[in-house]
């Protein structure tokens, strides 16, 4: 890799730019730290939560995307998916009436 020498980008295109991959990352050190009064039962502790993070709005982007309805609330389910496809219709019969009433 290239060292930093600025802040400035140094390439003109993303093309000349090298992603850094795990020959670049410095040596780790892990210590493993046991403590028996975590937050949870028995004193558990989470890890790997923030993994998930981003999955929720993942598999609503990939239900607005087959569907064509956004779902904003969770847990996503078929009901609200049908609820918001029979709005959305509701919606769409309205105003083709509407443009049905103007005088032509």
């Amino acid at each position: 890799m290239n060292e930093v020498k600025s802040h400035a980008a140094q390439w003109v295109n993303f093309d000349q730019y090298k992603i850094p991959s795990l020959a670049d990352m410095p040596p780790l050190t892990i210590h493993l730290i046991e403590e028996r009064n975590g937050p949870g039962p028995f004193g558990a502790k989470g890890i790997g939560e923030i993994a998930a993070t981003p999955t929720a709005p993942a598999i609503a982007n990939a239900v607005e995307d087959a569907v064509g309805v956004r779902i904003f609330d969770l847990p996503i389910t078929a009901e609200k998916v049908l609820a918001e496809l029979k709005k959305v219709r509701r919606q769409k019969s309205k105003i083709n009436f509407q443009r049905s009433e103007r005088p032509g």
